[in-house]
């Protein structure tokens, strides 16, 4: 059975930084490229991060320098680090495989 379960979310001020985890089980990790989405209320699902199985890395505009995606094979995880947050990073972030998994979401909320 397919799982991937995020943790790491919670609150920060802005300009502070946390870090996402995503841990998988149930399907060939090394081989599925991973992205993290997030979704703000009442604005579509947005791509923030993805890395490929080869580790190449790719981000979105809104997230470009602050924000760093990488993983860890032998741990089967793949982690989000977010720095310089600001108010409108808050939302729901979701960890993805290319294979089409999908994590249950943590809450991100950033605020003074």
């Amino acid at each position: 059975q397919v799982h991937l379960v995020e943790s790491g979310g919670g609150q920060a001020q802005p300009g502070g930084s946390l870090r996402l985890s995503c841990a998988a089980s149930g399907f060939t990790f090394s081989s599925s490229g991973m992205m993290w989405d997030r979704q703000a209320p009442g604005k579509e699902r947005e791509r923030v991060a993805t890395i490929t199985t080869t580790g190449t890395t790719v981000y979105g505009d809104s997230v470009k320098g602050r924000f760093t995606i990488f993983r860890d094979n032998a741990k089967r995880m793949v982690y989000l680090q977010m720095n310089s947050l600001k108010p409108e990073d808050t939302a729901v972030y979701y960890c993805r495989s290319t294979l089409g998994f999908w994590g249950q979401g943590t809450q991100v909320t950033v605020s003074s």
